[in-house]
């Protein structure tokens, strides 16, 4: 009897150190659990600013970085105080005055692990509420507005990246190293979550391309063997209920979405009116 009351209370045992060590590792954040990830390593007094939402780590802000080989521009990293403890992680880069962009922080990995440190995964979610985001504000409009900003770098947390619609057209800016890194995968996504878009138009902002320290050379060769189908040259969209022709060449994306609500506030005071068209912009 006594035999059996001891192997009953000692599988309770193992049964409760299971469930502990389980509760342990489980509960602990996915940050501090991952192997194989160069940890940038903040210098004391900078760690606030970043915890605090700044998206992007500046090189003077770092105090060293552990880890080998040592990571390349578009690695994913982790972001860690002082003391090592990690605050999130983001996309290295060893040329740039950026040294990191911070795609998520340590609560946001620790409520949301699929992201973490998986920037596929990030791309699709940020770019799934992104769409979600203006289709709450009525965007698209049917009939009355095709043509509207999707994607906007740092608002959307996806620093960098522009990604402006027009009807079945998204335009994408790239004003960053890692989104020529990960151009495939943006595409995916941008394809996967925005309804009917036939084309994608991606434009490189060369200058500042280059001040991220990205090879402008090896760009203009991926862009030369692209076999993607060639695009209009003008595209008509809607905005507000009156048309427009835009130039897919055009500057920036080839209109300017930003202006939208400007633009429907001069409609309200304007009417029947004589307008000076002063210094706007023009195909």
């Amino acid at each position: 009897m006594a035999m059996v009351a001891v192997g009953v209370l000692h599988h309770h045992i193992l049964s409760a150190s299971s469930r502990i060590v389980c509760l342990s590792s489980c509960s602990r954040p996915p940050l501090s659990v991952s192997s194989g990830v160069a940890k940038v390593v903040l210098k004391k007094g900078k760690t606030q600013l970043f915890k605090d939402g700044s998206p992007m780590v500046y090189s003077g802000a770092v105090d060293r970085i552990i880890g080998k080989p040592p990571p390349q521009t578009g690695d994913v990293v982790i972001v860690a105080d002082g003391t090592e403890n990690p605050i999130g992680w983001g996309l290295y880069n060893s040329v740039s005055m950026f040294c990191v962009r911070l795609m998520q922080l340590q609560h946001e990995s620790t409520r949301d692990p699929s992201c973490a440190l998986n920037i596929e995964k990030l791309l699709q979610t940020r770019i799934t509420q992104a769409v979600q985001l203006r289709n709450s504000l009525g965007l698209p409009a049917e009939n009355n507005t095709n043509a509207y900003r999707l994607v906007n770098s740092e608002g959307d947390r996806l620093s960098g990246l522009i990604v402006d619609v027009f009807g079945d057209i998204a335009v994408v800016a790239s004003s960053a190293a890692w989104l020529e890194k990960y151009r495939s995968h943006v595409e995916a996504c941008l394809r996967s979550s925005i309804h009917g878009i036939n084309h994608i138009n991606w434009r490189p902002s060369l200058d500042v391309l280059k001040e991220d320290g990205f090879d402008i050379s090896s760009l203009k060769q991926t862009q030369t063997s692209s076999s993607a189908p060639p695009l209009p040259e003008r595209s008509m969209v809607v905005e507000n209920g009156i048309s427009y022709a835009i130039s897919l060449e055009g500057q920036k994306t080839g209109f300017y979405t930003d202006q939208r609500e400007n633009r429907r506030f001069i409609s309200t005071i304007s009417a029947g009116k004589r307008v000076l068209d002063l210094c706007c912009y023009r195909l």
